[in-house]
């Protein structure tokens, strides 16, 4: 080394004191590699990073409703907790990058993944072969699929006694399909199926256990010893079937072998250096006695601390506020898009634009409007790659997708009511000489608004509720912090009334507008005013 620093420098035609000096440096560069042992990297060394890492960031995708490997524990839903969160931190570290975390449903993880929009996703899934058709998969904690019941519920020998009773699992989790599985058994057999309830949150699931609504649900044990506390000894693990293909919670990424190597390598590194033990003592992952979900007298009833405490605290108002000004945004964009669209089909002129215009009015107002979100944040991505981007946010799309969904509506609306303006009133502005400009400015406009405004109220009120669709992307509105707070604590009916409270008021208080309103142009309305002439 010292020879080639040498050789170099005079290659340059370096002077006598730069060749010293490369001389120098060569002798300590030898030295020091001398003294660093064979296969060892020195401290502070560039390590091999996968190719998901982009501009030094670890994106990670995640739904924080699945405690203790991915949950929100305090009342910042943007910062999730638990043993996922945990390894993806320390892979960050050992990457020499910072971490990303999107929170977002379940049902999200894996198109997010596939459109590029984080590079690993880690929220307590099973490895499973049919996941890793598409997706590398590397696994790094050891669970266990239970069958949970009520705590008077008789234990179960096979899968085979659940026959015609109703079992809830969470949507977009494998439970489903490998109870088709079962199913097939059971017909082959000449017996009744297991009859299957899917929703949208684990907490969700567990709750339709709680009131008696199914017999069980399917879960993972580390999840149900995490909340032996929450649930008070209520529920029992009747079931653990011996699936092969269940016992392993694994990070999943796109298909890259090199890429699934190193992430591979990384977790075997977090486990031989005792990084993981450590972090499955701290989330009490170990294995535990069945026992641990014993009886617990804590009392029932409604919580009133639970209560206030949500219906004060800075997440709700914070949700709130996003819920009402996602709502005002895309109602006010709706309505600049509509008008010009209602023009233009009202007006007597035949045009192929009328046609594309009744075609995008159609399209928006057939297609549900969860399914318009989730093309926007799922699928636009993957044809144009400018959308995975961070500057397409969950709030950005959430706006793009009620905007274009709503304006579809308010077209109608603003159509209705320029049509119901009586045509001689036109008539009469052209007479006196008005131009075109002003006819709509002053004669149409007017008796178009008062309506417009009574249908036009109403459709912002029911846009209002469905901002709530948005939690599906991750969006943090009030419907997805009282989901992340519930699947927290489990105290449903406290969350959920606090939540209600904040819709109602913001529900009224528009009611309240529309029949001000609709007071104030009363003086329009031609029936009262012959009424009063009368």
């Amino acid at each position: 080394m010292a020879a080639l620093s040498l050789l170099t420098a005079l290659q340059r035609g370096f002077g006598p004191r730069k060749i010293g000096n490369a001389l120098f440096a060569g002798v300590i560069g030898t030295g020091l590699a001398l003294a660093t042992p064979t296969g060892c990297r020195a401290q502070g060394a560039t390590e091999t990073v996968p190719s998901f890492i982009q501009d030094g960031t670890l994106t990670v995708c995640t739904n924080p409703t699945l405690p203790p490997m991915t949950f929100i524990q305090g009342s910042d839903a943007s910062k999730p907790e638990g043993m996922d969160i945990d390894v993806v931190r320390a892979l960050a570290q050992r990457w020499h990058a910072s971490l990303s975390l999107i929170t977002m449903d379940f049902t999200g993880l894996f198109p997010s993944l596939a459109a590029q929009r984080c590079g690993l996703v880690l929220s307590g899934i099973i490895q499973l072969a049919d996941r890793e058709k598409n997706f590398d998969a590397v696994a790094y904690q050891d669970t266990a699929l239970t069958v949970v019941a009520r705590a008077n519920t008789p234990a179960l020998k096979s899968m085979a006694e659940l026959s015609g009773k109703t079992i809830a699992v969470q949507a977009g989790t494998s439970y489903a399909a490998r109870i088709e599985h079962e199913n097939q058994a059971l017909a082959a057999a000449g017996k009744d199926p297991i009859l299957i309830q899917q929703y949208p949150t684990e907490d969700q699931v567990v709750q339709q256990v709680l009131i008696g609504r199914v017999f069980a649900f399917v879960s993972q044990d580390v999840e149900l010893y995490f909340r032996q506390k929450q649930l008070h000894g209520k529920v029992r693990i009747i079931l653990k079937p011996d699936y092969q293909d269940y016992r392993h919670f694994a990070a999943y990424l796109r298909k890259n072998k090199q890429d699934r190597a190193i992430l591979a390598q990384s977790i075997a590194d977090l486990e031989q250096d005792g990084t993981l033990a450590r972090l499955r003592q701290k989330w009490s992952l170990s294995s535990q006695a069945e026992q641990a979900l014993s009886a617990d007298e804590s009392a029932g009833g409604f919580n009133w601390q639970s209560f206030f405490s949500a219906l004060f605290s800075a997440a709700f108002l914070k949700g709130a506020a996003l819920t009402l000004g996602v709502a005002l945004l895309s109602h006010f964009i709706a309505i600049l898009l509509s008008i010009p669209m209602a023009i233009t089909l009202n007006s007597h002129k035949k045009s192929a634009l009328k046609w594309v215009i009744k075609a995008y009015v159609s399209i928006f107002r057939g297609a549900p409007t969860l399914l318009q979100l989730l093309f926007i944040w799922n699928a636009l991505p993957q044809f144009f790659p400018i959308f995975r981007e961070q500057w397409f946010t969950p709030f950005l799309a959430t706006l793009v997708a009620l905007s274009i969904n709503e304006s579809a509506y308010q077209v109608e609306i603003n159509r209705a009511a320029l049509s119901a303006v009586d045509g001689g009133q036109e008539l009469a502005a052209d007479a006196l000489g008005m131009k075109r400009r002003q006819v709509y400015r002053y004669v149409i406009f007017p008796q178009a608004l008062r309506i417009a405004l009574p249908p036009t109220i109403n459709e912002f009120i029911s846009l209002l509720k469905t901002t709530s669709l948005a939690s599906v992307i991750s969006l943090q509105e009030l419907l997805a912090i009282t989901q992340v707070q519930v699947a927290r604590t489990f105290e449903f009916t406290e969350y959920y009334a606090a939540a209600l409270v904040y819709y109602l008021a913001m529900v009224f208080f528009f009611l309240f507008l529309q029949k001000r309103v609709e007071r104030r142009f009363s003086w329009a309305d031609r029936k009262k005013a012959t009424a009063n002439a009368l």
